[in-house]
């Protein structure tokens, strides 16, 4: 018996578990209560075959449908899978891990992002989106780094936490829009040196905890194609799309 799990009767009682979003008592540590459970927003339904946009049920079920944001202008990626779309209560509990230091809540968070990935067949490379080395100093983690940790232990497949590099430092992105945000990504991230070979031909799940506009992923797409990958799919706890929030929850996933 390890001795973490020896242990978990004694921290329990003396730090009963608590949902991280109300306070609630929950049965394990790193879980939420059903209520919170029901107020996030978990894509369900139709989705877009290249980027799993939510597209509603009034196409009947089909496997087929491309939205029109990939039609004016297909992905470069193979895909995007994204556990919740950003609500509140998903905003806060990325803010708990990422400025709160909740690092406990990484692996039901990844738990979440497994499911939407639909089966990683063969050999790929889970890399995260990186942080400059100023931010990582200052905040301790990369939370995309813990979260894609837990994605290759639970998908089996290969951690290279250090595939990217961000050289260049960048100002806070909140509040720009795409092409600002686009202008101060450019050329901050880049493929590191001594990973070139094992890029080269791979295929990649590039990780990152929210998907915004999609700016850091291009950056990161782009610099994933000069270490010329063969593939890259993105995974993401959340990822905003507000005009995609009236399509509910899938109930069969539950964070545990």
């Amino acid at each position: 018996m390890q001795i973490s799990a020896a242990l978990t009767p004694i921290v329990d009682f003396v730090f009963p578990p608590r949902c991280p979003l109300c306070g609630s008592p929950v049965a394990a540590h790193g879980g939420l209560c059903l209520a919170c459970w029901d107020k996030l927003a978990v894509p369900s339904g139709n989705c877009c075959k290249l980027c799993q946009r939510p597209m509603g049920e009034e196409y009947g079920i089909e496997s087929d449908l491309i939205c029109a944001p990939c039609m004016a202008e297909p992905p470069k990626h193979a895909g995007i899978a994204a556990a919740t779309l950003y609500n509140e209560p998903s905003r806060t509990l990325v803010l708990l891990l990422k400025h709160g230091r909740r690092i406990g809540l990484v692996p039901m968070m990844a738990r979440m992002i497994v499911p939407r990935l639909g089966g990683i067949e063969g050999e790929w490379l889970v890399v995260p989106v990186p942080l400059h080395r100023w931010r990582l100093m200052r905040r301790g983690f990369n939370q995309s780094a813990l979260l894609a940790g837990e994605l290759a232990k639970l998908t089996g497949q290969k951690l290279l936490v250090d595939g990217l590099v961000r050289p260049r430092a960048t100002p806070s992105l909140g509040g720009l829009n795409r092409k600002a945000r686009a202008r101060a990504l450019s050329g901050a991230i880049q493929p590191n040196r001594r990973c070139l070979r094992q890029l080269s031909g791979a295929r990649i799940l590039l990780v990152d905890d929210v998907m915004t506009s999609g700016s850091t992923t291009d950056a990161c797409m782009v610099a994933l194609r000069k270490a010329e990958v063969a593939e890259v799919r993105i995974a993401c706890f959340s990822r905003v799309l507000d005009e995609a929030l009236d399509t509910v929850r899938d109930p069969q996933v539950l964070p545990g």
